[in-house]
């Protein structure tokens, strides 16, 4: 009796978000003696009500033109039955799984369609929409050094005795910080040396995890900002590697941890290693004191989630702000000379918009073949932070972000934690809630330094549909270093393990080679149409390029699968010119999935 399905071109146009400046024409469906208003707010703002014209005997239609900049839009159709005896009111509500909602009777039940708008067409560099990228771990990954030695070791941490051995910390008893930081060894000379084993994947670019002076490890905690851990090299091993990526037609982003720094740094000081006066927890009268906010000085000062090793930084200092991108001397300024090729922003939800926007905009003044992506692990559209609605990715801010949504979507499916049809439905709504540029630049990833390694999370049998997945959706598909060689672990510091090179995982690494090389070359998976949808427990991926279409089936029962293609049920109709039902039966194996080339 009454409809409305915004993955529907019949009820509304355009698809998904909307660009400021640009209208959306909306159609409800509805039979009897009815009215229909489509009712709207912007984001924490007011109400608005728009009368629905009848068109026909039963569509209603409006068109609303977005012109008040971007922004998230949130809207219900409210429908009064007419009748001799009054009206009844009712109230069309969206559904948790997206696409078809449904009538309830009270307000308090109504859930909202999203609406996105956003300004601008941020389109990303052709090169890293290409990509296929890797991400490494720099001191896990390999030592460059003929002899193996490792560079200037640190005072106070501790060498591992073989590249085989498992990662574990020592903690302090008593305050339950780390007492001694652990190293293997691994530099920037040893990602130089295996730029052929990387290219050989079909690795396109590479993401490093920090590389400047720090305390620890994982160099989250940055000592200084200019300068590379030795541990890693020097400066000419940075630009060797760069050069010799690029040679390689390759690229490079760095790590940009801008919401902290380490106490034992420059700018804060905690233990006076940098001198008596030096540092914001040294002397108030420090250049750095204003960066941070102390709430009893020295001791006690404001720390990310409450780490005393990581004081937080005051993004909203001028001072701090030039320092890292606002001048021409500062932190981004220097690393870009070297011909890096972008950023990606650590914990981006603890970065202003503005900060987000200030250094994006001095990456476009130098280049407007630099990325910058942003760590967020959920929906990015309607993303709230410390009570603040983010929109970082609606224009000049980040131009994607590491698509965790997918990582879980996936694990959960392979695992039958969840069915085909709820990971078709969302899907289709981070496609929806995503301005396309920014749903096709997301990083996707099944595995990072912050996550269980893939391989621990769904086992052997499951790991073909979980790397497939992952590149054949939109986005840039982003390989975790020694996912291919069968690498395991939980989270930190399991997931932080040495790459096994004596001990690589062959049926593994020829999967992501597989995938990679099958990225590389078919532009449909880079930049084609995309749909989804599902018969039984199987999902269905569809990816049109100009040259060709292509399937992808999904199967994670114990059992082989035969697959009609035009009984898929696909979520988003008139997306293709395809006929599916010349084509013949597919039998997908247990526990795998097929990809085929469908003929137009």
């Amino acid at each position: 009796m009454y409809s409305f399905n915004p993955w529907k071109h019949f009820h509304k146009e355009p698809f998904g978000a909307v660009r400021n400046n640009e209208s959306m024409k909306v159609r409800f469906t509805a039979e009897g003696d009815v009215a229909v208003k489509l009712v709207m707010h912007r984001d924490f703002g007011a109400r608005h009500e728009f009368e629905m014209i009848k068109v026909d005997d039963t569509t209603f239609e409006t068109t609303v033109l977005f012109d008040h900049g971007r922004a998230l839009y949130f809207y219900y159709f409210e429908i009064v039955e007419k009748s001799d005896w009054g009206g009844r009111r009712l109230y069309y509500s969206a559904s948790m799984l997206g696409g078809e909602g449904y009538i309830v009777e009270e307000m308090n039940q109504i859930r909202h369609f999203q609406l996105t708008v956003y300004e601008g067409n941020d389109a990303t560099p052709d090169w890293y929409r290409n990509s296929v990228f890797y991400q490494i771990f720099p001191d896990r990954f390999y030592n460059g050094n003929t002899d193996g030695h490792v560079n200037s070791p640190k005072a106070n941490s501790f060498l591992y005795a073989q590249e085989t051995d498992s990662p574990f910390y020592i903690k302090d008893m008593k305050s339950g910080e780390i007492a001694r930081w652990d190293f293997y060894g691994g530099n920037i000379k040893g990602i130089t040396a295996k730029i052929s084993y990387l290219k050989e994947l079909g690795v396109t670019a590479i993401y490093l995890n920090p590389i400047f002076l720090s305390k620890s490890n994982h160099r989250y905690d940055t000592m200084d900002y200019l300068r590379i851990d030795p541990m890693l090299g020097t400066e000419a091993d940075f630009r060797e590697l760069v050069d010799c990526l690029h040679e390689n037609e390759m690229h490079i982003i760095l790590d940009g941890v801008f919401s902290h720094v380490g106490d034992d740094s420059e700018y804060f000081n905690r233990f006076g290693n940098f001198g008596v006066n030096v540092g914001a927890a040294q002397s108030q009268e420090s250049p750095y004191y204003e960066w941070f906010k102390f709430t009893d000085w020295p001791r006690e000062y404001k720390s990310w989630w409450g780490f005393k090793n990581m004081p937080e930084v005051d993004k909203n200092n001028p001072a701090f702000q030039q320092f890292i991108y606002g001048n021409d001397n500062s932190v981004l300024s220097k690393w870009n000379e070297f011909g890096v090729d972008g950023w990606r922003l650590d914990v981006a939800d603890e970065l202003p918009d503005s900060f987000i926007r200030g250094i994006r905009k001095r990456l476009a003044g130098i280049d407007d073949q630099k990325i910058l992506i942003g760590e967020v692990w959920e929906d990015a559209s309607n993303k709230l932070a410390y009570d603040q609605r983010r929109d970082y990715i609606l224009g000049d801010a980040l131009q994607g972000v590491m698509n965790y949504p997918l990582r879980d979507l996936i694990i959960n499916y392979v695992c039958g934690n969840i069915q085909a049809n709820e990971v078709a439905h969302q899907l289709m709504i981070l496609r929806e809630n995503y301005p396309k540029e920014i749903f096709y630049g997301n990083l996707n990833n099944i595995g990072t330094h912050d996550s269980e390694r893939i391989l621990t999370m769904v086992g052997d049998d499951n790991m073909d549909i979980a790397i497939g997945m992952m590149f054949v959706m939109p986005g840039v598909p982003t390989i975790y270093y020694g996912d291919e060689a069968g690498m395991t672990g939980r989270k930190d510091p399991a997931n932080r393990k040495f790459f096994p090179w004596n001990d690589i995982h062959e049926p593994f690494y020829t999967l992501y080679h597989y995938w990679a090389h099958e990225r590389l070359a078919n532009d449909a998976l880079k930049t084609g149409n995309f749909n989804v949808g599902y018969v039984g427990n199987t999902l269905a991926i569809l990816r049109q390029g100009k040259e060709a279409s292509y399937l992808y089936l999904a199967n994670p029962k114990e059992q082989a699968v035969l697959i009609k293609p035009d009984q898929i049920k696909f979520l988003r109709d008139h997306e293709f010119d395809i006929e599916l039902s010349n084509m013949k039966e597919l039998k997908v194996p247990a526990k795998y999935s097929l990809f085929t080339k469908i003929n137009k």
